[in-house]
This record gives structure tokens, sequence and C-alpha cells, in this order.
């Protein structure tokens, strides 16, 4: 691992560690060295990255809990001095919104999006999971992400959503365009060509409404007549879109990535296939799908630890870093799939806790389980070359899994 390059400021009579993380390559490869050497000096920190010039990073177990749950930290960027008032549709959804606007929306879409609704996906998801597996054992080697990991989820969330004849080749492009950007420009034309998209969409589900989760939503009415907006359809479409399909696709991905690196664990589940619920709970703490949560924006001066964060700052709170906390978890970096691993921050925390985390979790056993009982000598396709991990701060996977049985 490379040095974490940094030098003090003494801020309030104490040291502030201002870390340079630009440039390092085996950062997004296998961040945890990282965070491990920054919560030894403390929970939070100033960091710059190649995305960002200057932002507060939160590392420790106790401190990333509390703020994804203090109403102190806002999700809204939109009400910061000098930000525009008005912003793309895309961006009216439930990761970057407050209550009561928050509550107001969540309240809507729970109303659709219930447990019972999702234990109904059980059979359909299994089908699908049979069915890309009948398609891909046969070859005896394939990329696990483009065979199982990424159509299983966009799949299931199509379905649900009712966009069952999505181009998701083009959409896959359009979603990484605006979740890792590689460039401003790119950035922009994917968020405008994903609300046109979108906006579509909706329009096409007013005109001709189904049994759907999204014409559920269009029509849609609480005991007070409230109803979402035009622009905070196409929000929630997004959210729905790309949250249900890119976050699963990296559970499953990053679980079996685990797996395969340690021998002994897989050999585990293998010989006992009921340990799968807890295998997942552990593979979402131990290498999850979200890096980062999005960002959060002090209201006021906050202090975490011997830190106080000014109001305004962007600060992330680092769910990885969390996770592989000692003072929560002995041992944080042993991968055990017998590990009580409950009260993880995968899903994150509080009000913007992940709505979709039962369906997450259902994908993720249903997935891993079958592909083992189906491919039970499972390993890595060596042959393959180097991974090729998704850049940036907020996802954490690899684009491809080679694997071969």
């Amino acid at each position: 691992m490379s040095d974490v390059s940094g030098h003090a400021e003494v801020v309030g009579g104490h040291a502030e560690v201002d870390v340079d993380l630009r440039g390092l390559a085996d950062f997004t490869a296998n961040p945890y060295p990282y965070y491990e050497k920054l919560r030894a000096a403390g929970p939070v920190h100033t960091v710059r990255t190649d995305e960002f010039d200057r932002v507060w990073l939160v590392v420790g177990y106790d401190e990333a809990r509390a703020a994804l749950a203090d109403p102190r930290f806002a999700k809204d960027w939109r009400g910061l001095p000098g930000a525009p008032v008005e912003s793309d549709p895309i961006f009216l959804n439930l990761l970057e919104l407050d209550a009561p606007r928050h509550t107001r929306l969540r309240r809507l879409v729970a109303r659709e999006f219930t447990a019972r609704r999702v234990e109904a996906l059980r059979p359909r998801v299994q089908q699908i999971t049979d069915e890309l597996l009948d398609a891909m054992v046969p070859a005896g080697r394939a990329d696990l992400v483009d065979a199982l990991a990424f159509p299983l989820p966009m799949t299931v969330i199509c379905e649900l959503i009712g966009v069952p004849d999505l181009d998701r080749d083009a959409f896959r492009l359009l979603s990484n365009g605006v979740v890792t950007p590689t460039s401003p420009q790119g950035e922009m034309e994917a968020v405008r060509a994903m609300n046109e998209y979108l906006g579509e969409l909706i329009e096409d589900k007013r005109r001709s409404p189904g049994e759907d989760l999204m014409s559920a939503l269009v029509r849609t009415r609480d005991e007070d007549g409230d109803s979402l907006s035009p622009d905070e359809l196409v929000g929630m479409a997004f959210l729905l879109l790309v949250a249900g399909h890119e976050t699963t696709v990296n559970l499953i991905a990053n679980g079996v990535r685990a797996l395969l690196g340690h021998p002994e664990q897989l050999a585990a589940l293998l010989d006992d296939p009921e340990l799968i619920g807890g295998a997942v709970e552990e593979m979402l703490r131990y290498d999850g799908p979200v890096e980062n949560a999005t960002f959060r924006f002090p209201r006021e001066p906050v202090r975490i630890g011997r830190r106080v964060v000014p109001a305004g700052v962007p600060v992330l709170v680092s769910l990885a870093g969390a996770d592989r906390d000692p003072a929560r978890y002995p041992e944080p970096d042993t991968f055990d799939i017998r590990r009580d691993a409950q009260g993880h921050l995968a899903f994150g925390h509080g009000m913007h806790f992940c709505v979709g985390a039962p369906l997450a979790r259902m994908e993720g056993r249903i997935a891993i389980r079958t592909l083992l009982e189906r491919c039970p000598s499972l390993a890595p396709d060596a042959g393959a070359g180097e991974l090729d991990w998704i850049p940036g701060m907020l996802l954490r996977g690899v684009r491809g899994l080679p694997v071969r049985w």
C-alpha cells in the first residue's frame, strides 16, 4: 500500500489530518488499509481525492451511524447558500431530500413497496436466476457480472417497475454515466438523457397504466389526496431503476469475490447452504456494494469526536470504513460467514435506510446459493487478467468477474 500523504493543521487546539488520496492506484482496488490508518488517527478527517478537492470523511462506526441519523446533516444541497433552487428532476428523489419532503415521498412509496410485494417476487427471482444459469453453466466459464450479477437485478427491477422491454445495455451505459461519470460533460449528457428517457416512461404510464409499481406510483394518493408531481415521479423512477440494480450487482459480485478469496468460507457454505442468510450479511459488512454514502451537509457546526465539522461543507460517511471498525467488529478484516454481522451500515441507517434492502437481500441469497448449487467447483478464471474496478468513491465493485467451474 502506498503511504497516505498529508499534513497536520491545528484546528480548535487539535491536529487536523488533511489526507491526500489523489493518484493512489491501489486505493480503488483496496481502500480498506487507508480507512484503517485514518480510523486509527480519529473518526473523521478532511481528505482530497481525484473527485473532490476537499471533503470531510467519517470512518468510525459509532460516528458514522450517528451521522447517518443526525437531522443536523442535510441531504438537500439546494437549500445551501448560493446553491441553485432548481435541479434536474432525477435528483428529486429520496436520497437527495430532507424532511418533511422526504417523509412525504417515502410515505407514498412505502404504500407500494411493501414486504408482501417483495416476498411475492421470490418465485420469479428464482426463475430468472435458474434461466440465467441454464444459459451460463454449459460454457464452463463466464464473466459473472455479465452472466448473472447484472441481468438478475436489472430484470427484476424492470419487471417490478413495468419496463420489461427496456434496452438494458443502453440503460446500463446511461446509469454508469450518471453514477460513475468519467467527465463533467459526460455526466451532464447522461443526466439530460436520463431525464428525457424517464419523463417519457412516466407519460407512457399515465396513458397506459398497468399493474406495475410505476403505474401504482403515478396513480397513488394518500388519505389527504396527496400525490407525486411529474418531477418527483421522474426522481423516484431514477432511484428505483438505478439503485434497484447497481447496488445488487455489486452485492452479488463482491460476495462471490469474497468467497473465492476465502476458500475455507466457500467450503463451509457449500457444506451447509443454510448459512446463506448470515453469509450475505457478512458479505455486506466485509465488502458492501456502496463504499461511501452520498453527500451530507451540516446545517450548523457539528462535533464528531474531537473535531468540529463546519456548517455547509460536504461530508461523506464511509460505510466501508465504518463496517471494518474493530471497535464494532472484532478482527474486522477477517471474512467469516458465521459472524454476527447485524448492525452493519451497508444499506445506511436512519430515515435514508435503503427502501429496497429486503429485495436486495433476497436476490443476493437466491443468486449466490443457486450459483453454488449449480457450480460447486466455482473458482476465479486466472487467465482473464486484472480486475476492472468501478472508479470513484460511491460504488464498490468490479465491472467484470471472470470465473470458471
